[in-house]
């Protein structure tokens, strides 16, 4: 009997010294994945654009180095097609540290709050798009990224680029300011893209964008002003005809982040946020020239006409609107600058 106890009770030793030694090799792992989970960060940053769109790109690729260089400690969460408000809405959501962060642009999220950003709304002030970049990576945007920040309590982490915008309608081919009177054109929420197309002639009508389509199938408007990627995206080409290559704005696109969670999140995760925010300027830039190549093949095999327009007499039209809105953003000398750079 004893010596059946002693048996037994070696095997006992036996399984808890392995016991034991599994609990050596097991317990760091576990207290590994504990603390892992403790530190798991979620930020969801959203969009107003489709999973095709440009702005996808940029927050996948904002994802992509956020989650790899922190080593899974932060997750981030896309959210696109305006899944948790409107552009405006979700602008407001970052500024009161509801949501990490937001495509804004400064002809729909920013020009609501921030009237400054408006000065790059002004039609015509770009002549290209190398210009506009020129533009708003160097001086004069990083003073206007300086304001949004503190007006909407972000970081701006960097400019995207939302295409050139053009006017389009169903009633006739537009070549001069003339050829726009009494056509209801659908404009964003901007007081100075607005005033621009009242002053063209046209009638400016505000409204959501969502809206627009049904807007154009029941002809509560006759047509709107997009770039190349909305007209396709959207499937405007269903309900339109004529395009005109106004080339009257180039949307830029504030990249913003919420200072209040920006502030709470370690130091290390803060330096990758900045890192990924500028690798997403160059991944969304190129997924916009890279799209908008190929859209205008795909818009005329659709069907859509387009036709050049003469600029000259759109632009002298629309120069009062840069003397009415000086003082709002910022005084005739920083929008000569910006001309002038």
């Amino acid at each position: 009997m004893e010596m059946r106890r002693a048996i037994m009770g070696s095997h006992v030793n036996l399984f808890l010294l392995a016991m034991a030694v599994a609990c050596a090799a097991g317990c760091p792992n576990s207290q590994k994945t504990a603390e892992q989970k403790a530190r798991k960060i979620v930020l969801k940053v959203a969009h107003n654009g489709n999973e095709k769109h440009p702005f996808q790109k940029g927050f996948e690729e904002f994802k992509r180095i956020l989650e790899a260089e922190t080593k899974g400690v932060v997750e981030v969460q896309i959210f696109p097609s305006a899944q948790l408000g409107s552009e405006q809405e979700a602008t407001q959501m970052v500024k009161l540290g509801l949501l990490a962060a937001n495509a804004s642009a400064t002809a729909g999220g920013l020009a609501t709050s921030v009237p400054e950003a408006e000065l790059f709304n002004l039609p015509f002030i770009f002549r290209d798009l190398d210009h506009c970049y020129r533009v708003i990576d160097g001086p004069i945007g990083q003073d206007l990224a300086r304001i949004i920040e503190k007006k909407l309590n972000c970081v701006v982490l960097g400019f995207w680029f939302s295409g050139i915008r053009n006017v389009w309608n169903s009633k006739r081919p537009v070549r001069t300011p003339d050829d726009l009177k009494g056509i209801k054109i659908r404009v964003i929420a901007s007081p100075i893209v607005i005033e621009t197309f009242n002053l063209l002639g046209a009638q400016a009508t505000p409204m959501a964008f969502g809206e627009l389509y049904s807007a154009l199938q029941t002809k509560v408007v006759d047509g709107a002003e997009t770039d190349d990627l909305d007209l396709l995206y959207e499937k405007f080409y269903e309900v339109t005809k004529y395009v005109s290559r106004t080339n009257h704005m180039y949307v830029v696109v504030g990249l913003i982040f919420s200072r209040k969670i920006f502030d709470k999140l370690p130091p290390d995760v803060q330096a990758v946020v900045v890192k990924a925010g500028r690798a997403s300027v160059t991944a969304e830039r190129e997924g916009m020239a890279a799209l908008t190549a190929t859209a205008l093949d795909e818009l005329k095999a659709r069907g859509l006409e387009f036709n050049e327009v003469e600029r000259n007499l759109f632009r002298e039209k629309t120069e009062r609107v840069y003397e009415r809105n000086a003082k709002r953003v910022g005084g005739m000398d920083l929008i000569k600058k910006v001309i002038d750079y």
